[in-house]
Parts: structure tokens; C-alpha cells; sequence
């Protein structure tokens, strides 16, 4: 079904809807729509007041962004039923009749994308939201080699993570601003990486990078990356990235956290030709004894808590700290997954 064959559709139903007689204020009048999904057929809507919905359906445990709830466009989770059936969906609404027509554009668009990816409709949606909020976003400057560097260790985690739970990318708190990259319960892991030449020394990030959650544990995480100019070995930046957005269940929270971190999905191209070889990883238990400073070893060594902006590097090329096993490290991944439920 074309473009042009879906507005007029969309626009008839609304326009059918919208003369049928008002119904209890929280209630909705519905028609379906001839676009299905694994979960059901969507559907169109307007309210008591008037105003436009676009329905997606969704299983009932199905988590929705709850950042969209501006002055226009609303996105929230709602259940409806009927004498015979119970179905909950994703409801986009647009909250003011004279955008109407945009709404219309913007509804064509999710139809014709769920139509391509019916197993997974809600990411489909956010897509499109995407793809419509990246016209109003201004330009930024690109990220940094060590920049570049460091979200390629974050990236490496989370695709581990997201390979056992497509809804890990809650645990990725680092482009929150959280002091730790990963958290989950009251276990945490700090990315660090290195270049070929760095050695094992990564560069600490204040107080609290290396200070456990409270009564928690904490993780750090190593990498040597070496740069590539060849295709045929290492990964590609932009490889790696594609392959975390295409395991995550929400690719549209995705994309805003990466975008948190600094890179945004049009200045793609610019990455295309990066690419790492990960020399080493290693993965260590951050205990009592692992070389860090943090506000009570200030504290205990007399150092004023007014010491602002500490930044310092760990030499971990010695025996000692000893670094987790493999089998550790999977227990440990498994484990996070066990604590975000």
C-alpha cells in the first residue's frame, strides 16, 4: 500500500470517528487498520476532545518511552477493550487539531515502517519518531579519538549484554552522568581503554569512578585498542554500533543515549573508516586492595575535601591486581542481567 492510498485511508477513518457520537471522557472511538502485526492489527482513534490517535498494538509487559509527553505529541501505553477482546497499545496522540496534517504525514510513516517490520512494531514507531526529531536537531562537533575510543569499550559491553537480554540497555547509565558506565541492582562496571602504545593505565575520572555502589560491587573493565586501516581485521566502529542497535528492543532509547555521548546518527559517515582490534581485556574486582583514590582514602590520608576535579592514572601492568577469569566474566554478565529484572 502506497503513501498516497494510506493518507487517504487514515484521513477517512478520523474523519469517520470524529462523526460518530462522543463517548465517556476516557474513552476512545476506534477503527482498525489494514496494517498487522505479530501482535494484532493498528488502529485509529479520537478522543472525548477531539484529538487524533494512532494505535501500535503491543504485549502487555511491553515497557513504552516516557519521554514523549510535550505540547504536541503524546506517546503512552493504554489497554482497551471491548465485549470480546483486551489488547494494550502504544498510543501516539497529537494534542492539537491545527497540526492535524502533519500528524497525518507522520502517521503515514509509521504504517508504512510497521508494515516492513511487523515482529517488531514499537521499534518501528520510535524509528519514525526518530527520523522526525532529527530534522530540529542542530549540528555538533564530532567526537574525539579518545572519545571515539572509550564508547567503542562501552559498545563492546553492552552488545554482550544486550546478547542475553535485548532490554539491557537500562543498565548502560554511564551517558546519564552516573559515575559508572553499567549498573544494575547494586553491582556496577567501569569501561576503561587504552591505545597500543598506552599500556595497562587507565585514566580515572574522579572520586567516585572507582567507589562501589554502596554495600555494592564494582567491576572495571580494560581494553587495548589498535587502531586499523585494514578491512579485514578488527571491527568497525560503525559495525559495532549497527550490531548493539539491531540486538536492543528499543533502538530509539538507543540512539538518544548514544546521542547523550555525542554522537548522532548523521554524522555517521564521518566514523566509516575507524576500526579497532582489541589486543587485550581484561576485567578486574575493584576491592579494598585495588590502586584507586577515592573521598575516604582522601579522607583517611588528611587531604581536604575541597580537592576539586581529581583526575589520575592506575598502573595495572603488574601482577597484581589479578584480573577475573573467563568463567567469571560470564558469571558476572549473567549476573547483571539477574539484577536488572
Amino acid at each position: 500500500m502506497n503513501a498516497d492510498t494510506l493518507r487517504q485511508l487514515v484521513e477517512e477513518r478520523w474523519t469517520a470517528l470524529e462523526a460518530e457520537q462522543t463517548t465517556g471522557r476516557h474513552r476512545l472511538r476506534v477503527s482498525q487498520l489494514p496494517v498487522t502485526t505479530d501482535q494484532g492489527s493498528l488502529a485509529a482513534g479520537i478522543d472525548h476532545e477531539g484529538h487524533r490517535h494512532v494505535l501500535v498494538p503491543v504485549h502487555t509487559h511491553r515497557k513504552i518511552r516516557t519521554n514523549l509527553d510535550g505540547p504536541v505529541l503524546r506517546l503512552r501505553k493504554r489497554p482497551l477493550e471491548d465485549d470480546e477482546t483486551y489488547q494494550t497499545y502504544a498510543d501516539l496522540t497529537c494534542l492539537r487539531t491545527d497540526l492535524n496534517d502533519l500528524f497525518t504525514e507522520l502517521c503515514v510513516n509509521v504504517l508504512s515502517a510497521v508494515a516492513t517490520l511487523p515482529q517488531n512494531p514499537v521499534k518501528a514507531l520510535y524509528g519514525v519518531l526518530d527520523r522526525w526529531k532529527a530534522l530540529f536537531q542542530g549540528q555538533s562537533a564530532p567526537l574525539g579519538p579518545e572519545q571515539i575510543a572509550g564508547l567503542f569499550g562501552e559498545l563492546l559491553v553492552l552488545k554482550r549484554l544486550l546478547d542475553r537480554d535485548s532490554s539491557a540497555h537500562r543498565l548502560w547509565r554511564g551517558p546519564k552522568g552516573h559515575p559508572h558506565d553499567f549498573v544494575a541492582g547494586k553491582a556496577a562496571v567501569e569501561v576503561k581503554t587504552s591505545g597500543a602504545a598506552g599500556g595497562r593505565k587507565p585514566r580515572i575520572h574522579g572520586l567516585d569512578q572507582l567507589d562501589p555502589p554502596l554495600g555494592g560491587t564494582l567491576c572495571l573493565v580494560w581494553f587495548r585498542l589498535e587502531s586499523s586501516d585494514s578491512s579485514a581485521s578488527g571491527l568497525g566502529f560503525l559495525e559495532l554500533l549497527e550490531q548493539t542497535l539491531h540486538s536492543c528492543d528499543d533502538e530509539s532509547a538507543l540512539l538518544e543515549m548514544l546521542a547523550a555521548t555525542g554522537y548522532r546518527s548523521v554524522d555517521a559517515e564521518k566514523y566509516r573508516s575507524i576500526r579497532f582490534v582489541v589486543g587485550e581485556e581484561r576485567w578486574y574486582r575493584v576491592t579494598s586492595d585495588f590502586p584507586r583514590l577515592t573521598t575516604q582514602t582522601l579522607l583517611e590520608a588528611g587531604v581536604p575535601l575541597s580537592v576539586l576535579d581529581v583526575e589520575y592514572t592506575i598502573d595495572l601492568s603488574k601482577d597484581a591486581p589479578s584480573p577475573m577469569p573467563a568463567d567469571e566474566v560470564v558469571q558476572l554478565l549473567e549476573h547483571l542481567i539477574r539484577e536488572s529484572v
